[in-house]
């Protein structure tokens, strides 16, 4: 098995160390988060905390398509961090990723990052709405989206669980995770209000990311409105269709689980 590593040069004097953590993955490090597609695992040293993405094998076609075609998920994870630091937008620190292949198919791969001790994600705006200044946060929330789009940054995994938000005195501090599907490039208004479709089902958060962003843009909040509640919609009848779909597919394995 052949491997390829990079690491930040502002860690590259613990190499040795950062090495031994791919070495013992399944054996040593702190299970964290979910684990339904790739395993999370925490692991301590020098007083600081790491967090370790181990993805999952993909699929033959893909392993092939990784291994001479497209960057793994652990490479584009690790460069599109430090593209994000570059460009003043915040993301946990980047330290190296890890790959490991065959000769005609690719395998494992890894990304290690700085562990962020967060306060909430955009998920609990969505499930406690009368969490303490809500509405504050949802609107710095909508302001940091538009600084992401005014600098060519298209995070299309911008979901509930993706941007953890650490509560300052000063304000707010929102940092994008699971940043391996992004692209650099000028957005236009159909693209802008489209990434927020995935965000929340609720009319009223919307209502008020549109009125926020509509401010931003300079545009007709009614306009604004109409377009990413339709979106919205959109998505969601999409990813209840996807999860009816595959219950009705898979109703067997809940069967033998019972």
């Amino acid at each position: 098995m052949k491997s390829k590593y990079v690491i930040h040069p502002n860690f590259i004097n613990n190499e040795s160390y950062f090495k031994g953590i791919i070495k013992n993955f399944n054996s040593e490090g702190e299970v964290y988060g979910n684990q339904d597609r790739n395993s999370l695992k925490l692991f301590r040293f020098k007083r600081k905390t790491f967090n370790v993405k181990s993805f999952k094998i993909p699929n033959v076609i893909n392993q092939v398509v990784y291994r001479f075609f497209r960057k793994s998920k652990a490479q584009r994870s690790f460069e599109y961090a430090n593209k994000l630091l570059d460009l003043e937008i915040l993301t946990p620190q980047p330290i190296a990723f890890f790959e490991y292949y065959s000769f005609l198919l690719f395998k494992k791969s890894y990304y290690i990052s700085e562990h962020l001790n967060y306060d909430i994600t955009y998920r609990e705006l969505v499930e406690i709405p009368n969490y303490k200044n809500h509405e504050q946060i949802l609107r710095a929330f909508t302001k940091f989206t538009f600084q992401l789009h005014e600098k060519g940054i298209l995070f299309k995994d911008h979901s509930p669980g993706n941007t953890l938000i650490k509560i300052t005195k000063k304000g707010y501090n929102f940092y994008l995770v699971d940043l391996n599907r992004m692209e650099f490039k000028t957005l236009d208004f159909e693209t802008r209000i489209a990434n927020f479709a995935r965000l929340t089902p609720k009319k009223e958060m919307v209502r008020v990311m549109a009125n926020e962003y509509a401010k931003l843009i300079n545009e007709d909040e009614e306009k604004v409105y109409r377009k990413m509640w339709s979106l919205t919609e959109a998505f969601q009848k999409k990813y209840h269709d996807k999860i009816a779909l595959k219950r009705k597919v898979f109703f067997w394995k809940k069967k033998y689980k019972n």
